[in-house]
């Protein structure tokens, strides 16, 4: 797994929203290490800020939070850069309702580098519009490939991939479609 930071949000007040949350919810560090599949001292320095956490990090945490990863994101109005293995995203806009939460992002995805991204919490949907490149993502066992000015769009909840075909950089914008908060 890459090593490179996901956020440019400061981690501390990650760790801060992490252990807010976590605390809320009643569930203990090693508990949520456990459902998130990462290590007990990884979530530690999540927490307090000694870790810088990749994208895939924050998902596997947030979805056994039941949150969207924006809820430990600041808030927009500037776009906040997150990285994981192969995605790098900017959130732009986070739109919400009673009944569902939306994070709209630009994403980048260089080729020759594949994602496997952890499930998200139950019912979420990722749609992606593909500006240039060709894009192969969606769950583990049946990607499925946009190129430039297609849509493509799966459930979120199951492991799911990210992947550049070919030599070129993908430019494509995600909308991730929480169901409401627990």
């Amino acid at each position: 797994m890459d090593s490179r930071p996901a956020p440019d949000t400061d981690p501390r007040v990650i760790g801060q929203r992490v252990r807010q949350l976590r605390q809320a919810r009643g569930v203990s560090l090693s508990e949520l290490a456990r459902r998130a599949s990462i290590g007990k001292a990884t979530l530690s320095g999540v927490e307090t800020g000694t870790r810088n956490p990749t994208l895939e990090t924050l998902w596997a945490i947030t979805a056994q939070l039941g949150v969207p990863i924006g809820a430990i994101l600041d808030s927009p109005p500037e776009p906040r850069n997150v990285r994981g293995t192969a995605v790098e995203a900017a959130l732009m806009e986070l739109f919400e309702d009673d009944h569902v939460t939306y994070e709209l992002y630009r994403l980048r995805v260089p080729p020759g580098i594949t994602q496997n991204s952890p499930a998200h919490l139950e019912g979420t949907t990722e749609h992606v519009t593909v500006f240039s490149g060709t894009l192969a993502a969606g769950p583990l066992d049946a990607p499925l490939t946009a190129g430039p000015g297609e849509h493509i769009s799966w459930r979120s909840d199951v492991p799911h991939v990210y992947h550049a075909t070919g030599a070129d950089v993908v430019h494509a914008t995600l909308l991730m479609r929480y169901p409401a908060k627990l």
